[in-house]
């Protein structure tokens, strides 16, 4: 038996419904799909942004260029060392070492007087721009004593010149050379890898901040 007409009518009326309903399904799918795209691509640097600000951040960098530039410093390196140090947080350590740079009150008075300080007192050293400055004075102080040995340098800033000086004499001592291996401090050790790895990471990752170019 045929269909009716009216029969004909109805299905062919809810074949066009189901298909119109399958095209705004499928247009609702790509309207999701590129609305999620479009989020992504708004939301990915920010997000980047963050993760980079938290695991690697940086701050004062104003104040690392121009002391890079004064002191004939890599301002990597400066911002390797407060990263090191207290990444970048201005704080007091247990021991009382001050600031970004994490200077002990006794080496902050021999920078003041080696450097030509007048109206130094403590207190300066939790303004982050005088931080700063005496910090990479005392890199360039230790750089310039052990004759450009970073690793030396490093290992002083963290354990003491005194420690690094009788290092080195008991390497001499036995005839021979003195290498970061050698040094007995495992916090001092790993204190500058830490640097230097910081170093290489804010070379490649703030370029543009730092004024290194490349």
């Amino acid at each position: 038996m045929s269909p009716s007409t009216a029969q004909v009518s109805v299905a062919r009326r809810r074949a066009a419904q189901r298909a119109a309903q399958r095209r705004r399904r499928a247009f609702l799918f790509v309207a999701l799909v590129g609305a999620l795209a479009l989020g992504a691509a708004v939301l990915a640097p920010l997000f980047r942004s963050t993760v980079r600000d938290l695991t690697l951040p940086l701050n004062h960098e104003s104040e690392i260029r121009t002391q890079a530039t004064e002191k004939r410093l890599d301002p990597a390196l400066i911002a390797g060392v407060i990263y090191a140090e207290s990444k970048f947080v201005d704080q007091t350590s247990p021991a009382g070492a001050l600031g970004l740079m994490q200077l002990m009150p006794e080496t902050a008075r021999f920078i003041a007087d080696r450097s030509g300080g007048t109206a130094f007192t403590i207190e300066d050293l939790s303004t982050p721009a005088v931080n700063i400055a005496y910090g990479s004075w005392y890199l360039r102080y230790l750089l310039d004593h052990y004759e450009g040995d970073e690793v030396l340098a490093l290992a002083a800033y963290n354990g003491g010149i005194g420690n690094v000086e009788q290092w080195l004499s008991e390497a001499r001592a036995r005839g021979e050379r003195f290498t970061e291996a050698d040094i007995p401090f495992a916090e001092t050790r790993e204190y500058v890898d830490r640097v230097r790895e910081a170093r290489r990471d804010y070379a490649q990752t703030y370029p543009g901040e730092l004024g290194i170019r490349r």
